[in-house]
């Protein structure tokens, strides 16, 4: 054998005139791979080390079920079928391969295979960006024919209450990082609002934002439905797998809402993909990687559910660390107004005209506690907008469950208030409805009120009315 020549001869191999044979297989673009019946590697083509960035020298005389036990060229021998076509994943080099196998036979029986294949990590690669893509837009399809069925929702924040103003300077801070963030409250105070604002104020606010609602998904589907699955792995499984919602924000932004909901096997895994950012397909063993940025959602108390062992202290802490917490609309009642008029004006471009609040209405937003929060808020208006005839909703325009405010609790608080505190708190809830009734024009306000112009600010002054 001339030098230069990358094979090695065994007791196993026979002899003949191979140097014409090795010299085409060095001109052949893909790897070409001999071993013997006791898998040792008996050549390796030029290809090899440019393909796989291995130097040939290191590969042969050793044997490939200690490199690559699963390699499809070992199959085929212990199999005993003569050929097989597909594709390979070779741990050792982390890449994976597509190429043809066929046994050697000299006429006694056995005597080795040959495996011709390419690497086609690139082409995958390049398939999962493509896949991913294709998912990110069905995905994005699915949310927006959802969000056509849904209610009209306000897409930013609304108010001036401290603690809310608090709480968006946090969360402006930091959507300039990728730090998990943690989002809580009650339901419907706007967690997924708070989520968006934060992935559209980030470096990633080009690439997808993923939502995946925990608490709606089955168990034993929420696994499928985070990590994707492949084809076969259970009974109903779609032909070619899927990819989970982690894969589809590979790059972007994963939204896990009501997280508080997921079972303390899922939490598991979870845990993870958080430490890792890589985890395996239901029914795949292959390890996938992914660059995602983790914002979470809970209205649950996660703390005494640590206490009671269903929930993660591990994961907590991994949550944890940037907690935005919104209150609830009953602790910001200085923003009900602010809100029914952003919400009302939506509903008036729907409906045809401008709507206003009477001043009993606005009473009653004041008194209610909006177990709802926001989203009550803005259904209550909603149906308002719908069976008022007119352009001022009054009670009877509310939804008759909203109605049963707790007499007790008023009860409660006349009995709490002197006659002259009840007086003004009315009195000064009329000029607030009474100026959002006119767009802020006082002169407008004071003659509806049917105060004189002394009269009427001198008590802007004593409420503290701008």
């Amino acid at each position: 054998m001339s030098t230069g020549v990358h094979a090695v001869t065994t007791s196993n191999f026979p002899q003949w005139d191979r140097e014409l044979l090795f010299r085409i297989m060095d001109n052949i673009h893909d790897v070409v791979l001999v071993i013997d019946t006791d898998t040792t590697i008996v050549y390796a083509n030029e290809a090899y080390a440019r393909i796989l960035g291995v130097p040939v020298e290191k590969v042969l005389g050793r044997r490939l079920d200690k490199i690559e036990p699963k390699s499809e060229a070992i199959k085929l021998m212990r199999s005993g079928k003569s050929f097989h076509m597909g594709k390979d994943y070779l741990d050792s080099l982390g890449i994976d391969v597509v190429g043809s196998s066929f046994l050697l036979n000299d006429g006694h029986g056995i005597i080795g295979c040959v495996s011709i294949f390419k690497n086609i990590s690139e082409v995958i690669e390049l398939n999962r960006e493509l896949e991913q893509t294709k998912g990110v837009a069905d995905y994005l399809k699915e949310q927006l024919e959802q969000w056509e069925q849904l209610p009209l929702s306000f897409k930013e924040y609304v108010g001036q209450n401290s603690n809310l103003k608090e709480t968006l300077v946090l969360a402006a801070k930091v959507a300039k990082t990728d730090s998990t963030v943690l989002i809580r409250g009650e339901s419907g105070v706007g967690k997924e609002v708070l989520a968006r604002a934060v992935h559209n104020s980030s470096r990633r606010k080009d690439k997808p934002l993923i939502k995946v609602n925990c608490a709606a998904i089955n168990d034993n589907l929420i696994e499928s439905e985070l990590f994707g699955y492949e084809e076969g792995a259970f009974t109903g499984a779609k032909r070619g797998g899927k990819l989970g919602k982690f894969e589809l924000a590979h790059s972007g932004t994963i939204f896990l809402d009501e997280i508080g909901d997921m079972s303390i096997t899922m939490q598991a895994k979870l845990l993870r993909v958080l430490q890792e950012k890589e985890f395996e397909r239901v029914g795949g063993t292959k390890t996938i990687k992914v660059d995602i940025r983790v914002i979470a959602a809970t209205n649950r108390d996660l703390e005494t559910m640590i206490k009671e062992g269903t929930f993660r202290r591990d994961l907590y802490y991994r949550l944890n660390i940037v907690p935005l917490n919104l209150a609830p609309l009953r602790e910001r009642k200085d923003d009900i107004l602010a809100l029914s008029k952003t919400f009302l004006e939506r509903f008036a471009r729907e409906i045809g005209h401008e709507l206003t609040l009477s001043p009993q209405v606005v009473r009653f937003f004041q008194e209610y506690d909006w177990p709802g929060n926001i989203r009550e808020l803005q259904n209550v208006l909603e149906h308002a907008s719908i069976v008022c005839n007119g352009t001022s909703i009054e009670m009877f325009h509310l939804p008759s469950q909203v109605l049963h405010l707790n007499d007790d609790q008023l009860k409660v608080r006349s009995k709490s208030q002197t006659v002259k505190e009840i007086v003004a708190s009315l009195e000064k809830e009329l000029i607030l409805s009474a100026l959002a009734t006119n767009k802020n024009n006082r002169t407008k306000a004071m003659k509806e009120l049917g105060f004189s112009r002394r009269v009427f600010y001198d008590k802007l002054r004593r409420y503290g009315i701008e």
